[in-house]
């Protein structure tokens, strides 16, 4: 059977009676370079224990398990239990977890099942999920590198520079904590049924140390958030709707010039070195 034919694909789902579920955001791949070169491009080998979300029906778990020593592969649908205990049979390196990979103790998973392996995360994302699934990845602490094909104008948000329309608050999260790199696009036309979206693979190292010292994680957070609440108000105008009376606009704005900046800047245009100084200046204010 060939997991990325289309006819294939369309029996083993009848077989099952499966039905997509547009809540999941379930995408079956129909071409079998997807896949492979996703697995490829994770890096996974033989002393990798992998962490699969969202295995579907198993294309990219196949991959996954020719290279890697073991993979875990999460999946929420029950109803796509069966299938993969039927496609992933010959996968004696495979287990599937049903769960919610939100839910699921991550720390655990990873020394039950992963043990004496390094721990890579490789997935598929549902487009709905990406965000909360890579924000709990990337705070775990516990991968080697997450590798995730997601919607393509999530990745370029993700790798976007300062100064830019995709460049957001979450672009400065992924960026502080790992290396993200845009590796490769999908179109719509390698998917059953098609999104109407192009996909991206994207790769992101976790960083061994920090790019920059801060004084208090928290505090560059809050301002970086603040920062983009409101793209079109200046810095000192979305720090001082989200510090209120916490403190005061004249503080913000001398937290805002102690940190070498323009008392008019916009928080779109700074970059992680530059939010932790005015987190650090308004931190001794």
């Amino acid at each position: 059977m060939d997991l990325c034919n289309g006819n294939d694909i369309k029996a083993l789902l009848a077989r099952h009676g499966f039905r997509f579920s547009k809540s999941m955001g379930q995408n079956f791949l129909i071409e079998g370079w997807v896949p492979r070169d996703i697995a490829e491009a994770s890096g996974a080998d033989s002393g990798c224990g992998v962490l699969e979300i969202g295995p579907g029906i198993g294309p990219l778990t196949v991959q996954l398990a020719r290279r890697a020593g073991q993979v875990a592969a999460v999946e929420l649908d029950r109803a796509l239990l069966p299938i993969l205990s039927e496609t992933l049979a010959p996968c004696r390196n495979v287990t599937v977890i049903p769960g919610d990979i939100m839910k699921l103790d991550l720390a655990a998973l990873v020394n039950e099942r992963l043990s004496g392996l390094t721990p890579i995360a490789c997935a598929n994302l549902p487009y709905n999920i990406t965000t909360p699934v890579l924000t709990r990845l990337i705070e775990s602490g516990l991968f080697a590198s997450i590798t995730v094909m997601i919607q393509r104008e999530v990745a370029l948000r993700i790798c976007a520079a300062p100064g830019t329309a995709d460049y957001g608050a979450f672009s400065v999260f992924c960026q502080y904590h790992t290396q993200p790199e845009l590796l490769f696009d999908v179109g719509p036309e390698c998917f059953l049924p098609a999104p109407k979206v192009t996909s991206a693979v994207l790769r992101l190292i976790p960083r061994r140390e920090p790019p920059q010292t801060l004084v208090d994680e928290a505090l560059f957070f809050r301002v970086v958030r603040a920062s983009f609440a409101q793209r079109r108000k200046t810095l000192l105008n979305g720090l001082s709707s989200a510090f209120g009376a916490q403190v005061g606009k004249q503080a913000l704005r001398q937290a805002i010039e102690a940190a070498g900046l323009p008392p008019d800047v916009r928080g779109e245009r700074l970059g992680i070195a530059e939010f932790a100084a005015v987190a650090a200046a308004i931190q001794t204010t």
